[in-house]
C-alpha cells in the first residue's frame, strides 16, 4: 500500500520536540523525507543517526540567512521541497500591562515573522514545482480571545491564521495550498510548567468537551492530512484540532 507521503521532501521547524517531533516522525512513517529544524542542539542530535531520510538543521527560524543557508542544503541533497511546517513557536506568560515592547517582538518574531521567512524561501521553488503544501501551526488562541493567555501569544497566531489565508489566495493559481492549523489545550513541552499546576490543568479539563487534553500526535494527524494529497482541494483553512473547546 502506497504511504500517504511517498517521495514528499518536507520540512518541520521546531522538530525536535512536542507536536514537532511527533509530525517529524509521522512524516518519516508515511514516506517523506524530513529536513527537521530546531535551535535545540541536544534534542536535535536525537535524530541524527535515525535515518537516511532526515537532515537536521540547527538555527533560529528568526534567522533570515539561516534559512537561506539550510534550504540550499535541503535543495543539493533531494532537488525539491514539497511541504514546510511552520510549528516553531514560543509563549509569554506575562500580563499585557506587564509586558515590555522587547517581549512583544520576540514572541512576534517567532510566531508570526519567522512564518513569514520560512515561507518566502521556499515559494519560488514551490512555484517551479507547481505544487505545494505550506502548513502554519497557530492556535485556537489565533481565532478566539481569552482573560487569560499572553495578548502577544494570541495577536501573533492571528497574525499567522491571516497571513495563511493571504498565501493561498495569491499562489493557488500554482497548485500551493496554505492553510492554518488550531490546537487547543496540548500537552506539550512549552505547556509543561503551566499544565503542572493543578488548578490551571483542572480548568483547563472542565473546558475540553472530551474530557481529556490533547497530544502531540492528536495534532500531527491533522498535519499529515494537510500535507498528503488527501487534502489537494483544501487552501485557505483552518483545521481546528480542540477536542471541542471552542464549541462553547
Amino acid at each position: 500500500m502506497t504511504k500517504r507521503l511517498e517521495n514528499k521532501v518536507s520540512i518541520v521547524t521546531g522538530g525536535a520536540s512536542g507536536i514537532g517531533e511527533a509530525t517529524v516522525k509521522t512524516f518519516l512513517e508515511e514516506g517523506s523525507k524530513v529536513c527537521v529544524i530546531d535551535n535545540n542542539k541536544e534534542k536535535l542530535e536525537t535524530f541524527d543517526s535515525y535515518s537516511k531520510d532526515v537532515i537536521t538543521c540547527l538555527f533560529d527560524v528568526t534567522d533570515e540567512n539561516g534559512w537561506k543557508e539550510n534550504v540550499t542544503r535541503i535543495l543539493s541533497k533531494w532537488n525539491k521541497i514539497d511541504v514546510l511546517v511552520n510549528n516553531a513557536g514560543i509563549s509569554l506568560r506575562s500580563s499585557f500591562e506587564e509586558m515590555n515592547r522587547k517581549e512583544w517582538d520576540n514572541v512576534f518574531a517567532v510566531n508570526s515573522t519567522a512564518v513569514m521567512l520560512g515561507t518566502q524561501s521556499v515559494i519560488e521553488i514551490m512555484k517551479k514545482n507547481k505544487s505545494g503544501s505550506i502548513i502554519n501551526i497557530s492556535s485556537i488562541f489565533g481565532l478566539v480571545g481569552s482573560h487569560r493567555s499572553s495578548t502577544a501569544y494570541h495577536a501573533s497566531k492571528g497574525a499567522t491564521r491571516i497571513f495563511s489565508k493571504t498565501i493561498a489566495a495569491q499562489y493557488g493559481k500554482y497548485n500551493i495550498r496554505s492553510n492554518s492549523i488550531h490546537p487547543g489545550f496540548t500537552d506539550t513541552p512549552m505547556t509543561k510548567d503551566l499544565h503542572s499546576i493543578e488548578e490551571r490543568y483542572n480548568e483547563r479539563l472542565s473546558m475540553t468537551p472530551m474530557g481529556r487534553l490533547g497530544t502531540p500526535q492528536d495534532i500531527a494527524y491533522g498535519v499529515l492530512y494537510l500535507a498528503s494529497e488527501e487534502s489537494s482541494w483544501v487552501t485557505g483553512s483552518e483545521l481546528v484540532i480542540d477536542g471541542g473547546e471552542t464549541c462553547w
